[in-house]
């Protein structure tokens, strides 16, 4: 690690902790040509993913548009915000674990319907409702005796 104050590669590691939100390990470390310390942070390096949307196109992935979607569908229902950032959290890492850079938003609009549907039944059927684009009464209805089946 190059030293910010002389710019010597040398340096020993001289505390390590966990970062407050355990996604990092915040380090102090001593430059062995200055003395001076100074402070890095390790993080696991996470690739780009790539959302292809319906039309084919291409975005980078964003988790709030998950977060936001998962919202809409909550609206006015008792679901707490730490479970809905819990679940895209799950997502997110179940996307990242996939290995596959590129992810469908068929395949994220199924992840959160596993997620919804134990959250709160009519928060899952409104979000199956606009992700699978239901064409009439029929195909909700459908939908509906599938949840009803389970119980």
């Amino acid at each position: 690690m190059k030293c910010p104050y002389c710019g010597d590669q040398d340096s020993k590691v001289v505390d390590s902790r966990h970062s407050e939100d355990g996604q990092s390990i915040r380090r102090r470390r001593e430059c062995l040509s200055c003395q001076k310390r100074f402070t890095t942070y390790e993080t696991v390096e996470s690739l780009p993913m790539v959302v292809i949307k319906r039309d084919n196109s291409r975005q980078s992935f964003d988790r709030n548009k998950i977060l936001n979607g998962m919202l809409r569908a909550c609206e006015k229902r008792p679901v707490p915000m730490a479970d809905l950032e819990l679940a895209v959290d799950e997502i997110e890492q179940s996307i990242q674990n996939s290995l596959d850079r590129e992810v469908s938003t068929a395949k994220i609009g199924e992840l959160v319907m596993e997620r919804l549907k134990p959250l709160d039944e009519v928060a899952y059927v409104r979000f199956a409702s606009v992700y699978r684009q239901f064409k009439d009464i029929n195909s909700f209805m459908r939908e509906l005796n599938k949840i009803l089946e389970e119980k």
